[in-house]
């Protein structure tokens, strides 16, 4: 029985990366703050292991926030980047095979595209995106001098059960009838479900690589906020985008505005990645589109 360690484990996306590494047959422990085999902050110091492992999953990271000091700024490279220096020198040791990085979009700076492939420069100048980066680079060169598979799988808005960051924010909008599109919502962005990265990781972490993950369908606003009327039986309502450029303005000159040109550009511009390269790895790979899993699924 292959063993595998799983970070971040009780998060969003590590439940569901454990619990399928444990129905497809491996011997999972788990890291994390609490309540797993191993309790222990990775920014805080080395964590030690009494057992080697086969596949290491790093999920663990700080997200889903803006950062607003230079204090909250600062934690993202002691969690992403200190954090993962920490877990890599307590795996020394291990006779370790394969390393799987869970990275983001992020890392490509971008506001706005279509298709962006893994050619694209990593441009990122954020806390978050940056540590992502440095992440990357660090986990790759340490692979690399020990001969162990790397692969980085670099998500977009991650879709599932009790979703945090802007994705909860919105169904909790469209479960108070508060949500709204602006303009039609006719810009694609790229999405996938926290089960089919969970069901990537076991097959591409023998082949490795550097792979953005995406549902393949790239849904719009509209078809989005289409399937959440169904889901939750509530009306979404569309807005006209005139009156909230005009905010958007005011919001970048007045801060207690709580709205500005950054978060209009999320809502009315494309941001979608170009995943052929991972489908050109893995022949079978067939994620669920996202809306079709919401026809059937309140999230």
């Amino acid at each position: 029985m292959q063993k595998a360690l799983v970070t971040g484990a009780k998060g969003f996306l590590g439940r569901e990366i454990t619990d399928h590494l444990k129905s497809a047959g491996f011997e999972v422990k788990t890291l994390g703050r609490s309540k797993c085999d191993y309790n222990f902050s990775l920014e805080k110091g080395e964590p030690s292991f009494n057992q080697k492992f086969d596949l290491v999953v790093h999920v663990a990271g700080k997200a889903h926030i803006v950062p607003k000091t230079k204090e909250e700024a600062d934690d993202f490279f002691a969690v992403n980047v200190t954090g993962t220096e920490n877990l890599l020198k307590a795996l020394d040791s291990s006779d370790i095979k394969e390393f799987v990085f869970i990275s983001s979009v992020s890392a490509y700076g971008l506001k706005q595209g279509l298709s962006i492939n893994e050619d694209n420069p990593l441009l990122a100048s954020d806390p978050y995106g940056r540590s992502k980066i440095l992440a990357e680079s660090v986990i790759q060169d340490w692979c690399s001098k020990r001969n162990v598979t790397y692969t980085a799988l670099r998500l977009p808005l991650l879709v599932g059960k009790n979703p945090p960051g802007n994705l909860g924010a919105m169904i909790q909008s469209v479960k108070k009838n508060k949500f709204f599109t602006i303009g039609g919502g006719v810009a694609s962005k790229s999405m996938v479900l926290t089960r089919d990265v969970a069901r990537l990781i076991p097959m591409i972490s023998k082949i490795g690589g550097v792979y953005n993950v995406t549902d393949g369908y790239n849904p719009t606003f509209r078809e989005l906020s289409d399937a959440f009327e169904k889901c939750y039986d509530k009306k979404v309502y569309n807005l006209p985008l005139f009156p909230f450029q005009i905010l958007a303005k005011l919001g970048d000159s007045f801060k207690f505005i709580p709205f500005n040109t950054l978060m209009l550009n999320k809502i009315i511009l494309n941001f979608t990645f170009d995943d052929s390269k991972l489908r050109k790895a893995l022949v079978d790979w067939k994620p669920t589109p996202v809306i079709d899993y919401l026809k059937s699924n309140v999230l």
